[in-house]
């Protein structure tokens, strides 16, 4: 049996934990097809039936199951040996590859990497705008070694196996209005429920983000939010405030720090609070990653 393409092995890895090809394409962004081909072809390296028919779609058979088991500890092998490989020389090098959401990319992983560039010049990073949501799938594969993402109060992310989440950061939500807005001239905390005839910016349906603004237009406010704009980028959803009239609850990291249009106030009923978490693969990180991991962590000290 010759294993001439690893990546494979991450394919029939997730179709274990996840049970359908079409699964397996959503989260790892390929087309059905393009597993499948990929799967056919690790069934011809390894010379045995992998899967079988199952109904409308396919299930592992024995010797896949078998196989998925080793594909694990194969991974995290290959995963090791590069770290160790790494660290036989004295100075840190290689490719470390980051994505983080907006605030986090400009507040946390633009500073890191401007500190990997004094201290580790022969370290290449290199830094995407990823929600956490469309960052997993390329974490697991191992195209990207380290993501920042962000869970609220009462939306706790998913952890799944394999991966290793660590704290950064913690801070409130704030209620974002117009200046002109009516509730915006006392300056004091501003009630969830007191919005609701407002039209709210929020993040694309499917975020975190998305999620808290509706459970807490609902749990606090008892109404379903008129969620008219929606904007993954925390500045556009800003200027939706300050130029439609629109009403926002943001992260005290995405706001400016003086706006005379803008109205930034504390909910009223409850104090929400996002965290955001770093997280990297559970296997031996290599140096160039563990170089990044520091920069980030002492960045995310500093905003406390």
């Amino acid at each position: 049996m010759v294993l001439q393409d690893l990546r494979r092995l991450r394919f029939l890895r997730e179709f274990e934990e996840r049970g359908t090809l079409g699964a397996v394409a959503a989260a790892l962004g390929y087309s059905p097809s393009a597993i499948s081909q990929q799967l056919t072809l690790l069934e011809k390296e390894v010379g045995t039936r992998l899967f079988e028919k199952a109904g409308r779609g396919v299930r592992l058979t024995d010797a896949g199951q078998l196989l998925a088991q080793h594909a694990r500890v194969l991974l995290s092998a290959a995963e090791a040996a590069a770290a160790d490989l790494a660290a036989l020389d004295n100075e840190v090098r290689g490719t470390v590859r980051a994505g983080g959401l907006q605030s986090a990319a400009r507040r946390l992983l633009v500073p890191a990497v401007a500190r990997m560039m004094v201290d580790h010049p022969r370290v290449r990073t290199e830094i995407f705008e990823l929600e956490l949501e469309m960052a997993l799938p390329g974490l697991r594969l191992g195209a990207v070694d380290l993501v920042i993402g962000d869970e609220y109060d009462g939306h706790p992310r998913p952890r799944p196996a394999g991966l290793r989440f660590a704290l950064l950061h913690e801070e409130p939500l704030k209620v974002v209005l117009p200046a002109t807005h009516p509730l915006a001239g006392p300056g004091g905390p501003v009630a969830v429920a007191m919005l609701r005839s407002d039209v709210w910016a929020t993040s694309a349906e499917g975020t975190g983000h998305h999620a808290m603004v509706v459970g807490t237009c609902r749990s606090l406010g008892g109404y379903e939010p008129d969620l008219r704009h929606r904007s993954n980028d925390a500045d556009v959803q800003l200027e939706l405030v300050r130029v439609t009239g629109a009403v926002a609850l943001l992260p005290a990291l995405t706001l400016p720090a003086n706006d005379p249009t803008l109205a930034v106030c504390d909910v009223a009923e409850a104090n929400i609070r996002r965290r955001l978490v770093v997280v990297t693969r559970d296997a031996p990180p290599t140096p160039a990653l563990t170089a990044l991991l520091a920069a980030v962590t002492d960045q995310a000290h500093k905003l406390t």
